[in-house]
């Protein structure tokens, strides 16, 4: 759904217009968010026009060389960044920093930001400029990348505990390989994220209060990396447990063959000595031939079961 949001200061509050002819009734130093979800180019010309700033393409947006995922000159700075959604699809966001003001474009809705609007609203103070609400957006980010980080756990905990032999089927590899595309995702995003933070932390238009949190979101980060590399070493445990389990299975399907194998070998070899049709073999005209054949193979299964079982193979 398209929609913009001014964000700006008024008697020591925040408010919020959705109003775009509000920028010029209202003195630039006032704004300190515009956001833009999905709006047409017809906006997107007008807050170029008055606010000297280029509005990326989504297509530029998702560009994925260095030199497109952070820019800055002397007054302005331009950060691309992927915002992750619950379905682990990555939304592309871009971030605009000239004159205190914030401007952001999106195409899609996404959590960071209503939860950033919540808190800019229960602490106005805290939300000065455009700089504090692109520090409070990364940060609510990566807390809720935090949040589907111990989700993946909770997943891989339940899957480790349904890694059965009983229970091993395709339906398991898949799930197992599924986890591990979900967690490549989360990293790949937390490293984004490590990027876009760490540019601004080099960058000396940033204020000097703000450092401190850009420190703590990138200790953050580097935690949650972690973390995922864990869950990335579990999954390939878990893997290797899979692939073992599949391999006991068949062993025994294997011993079984071979068992019943051998077990009829001897009674198949008498069976076919018997079964020759030679004119001169002493049984042939033997009242008790039969009962004899029969009770050679009795015996001889009976005694390769003793030799088995004393050897533990059954």
């Amino acid at each position: 759904m398209s929609e913009l949001k001014l964000f700006y200061k008024e008697d020591g509050r925040i408010k919020m217009s959705r109003n775009i002819d509000l920028l010029k009734s209202i003195p630039l130093s006032q704004f300190i968010w515009i956001d833009l979800n999905d709006v047409n180019e017809e906006v997107e010309e007008q807050l170029e026009e008055f606010l000297k700033i280029y509005i990326q393409e989504e297509e530029e947006i998702e560009e994925i060389e260095l030199s497109a995922r952070y820019m800055q000159t002397e007054d302005t700075i331009v950060a691309n960044s992927h915002f992750m959604q619950d379905d682990y699809s990555m939304e592309p966001v871009s971030f605009i920093l000239k004159n205190n003001i914030l401007v952001s474009v999106r195409y899609d809705n996404l959590r960071a930001f209503h939860e950033t609007v919540r808190r800019i609203y229960a602490n106005p103070r805290q939300y000065s400029s455009g700089y504090h609400v692109l520090a409070s957006l990364l940060e609510t980010r990566v807390e809720l990348d935090a949040d589907m980080i111990e989700d993946m756990t909770s997943y891989i905990t339940n899957l480790s505990s349904t890694l059965k032999e009983e229970e091993v089927d395709d339906d398991m590899l898949i799930s197992i390989k599924n986890l591990q595309e979900k967690t490549m995702q989360i990293r790949e995003n937390i490293i984004d994220k490590q990027r876009v933070v760490s540019n601004m932390l080099r960058s000396d238009l940033f204020p000097e209060e703000l450092r401190g949190k850009l420190s703590m979101i990138i200790k953050d980060i580097n935690s949650l990396i972690e973390h995922t590399n864990f869950s990335f070493d579990r999954l390939d445990y878990l893997q290797d447990t899979f692939l073992g389990l599949v391999n006991i299975q068949q062993n025994k399907i294997i011993k079984i063959f071979t068992i019943v194998s051998v077990i009829f070998m001897p009674p198949t070899l008498i069976a076919s000595m018997y079964g020759m049709n030679f004119q001169f073999m002493p049984e042939l005209s033997w009242r008790y031939g039969y009962l004899f054949a029969i009770g050679m193979m009795v015996v001889c299964v009976a005694a390769i079961l003793f030799f088995f079982r004393k050897k533990k193979w059954l």
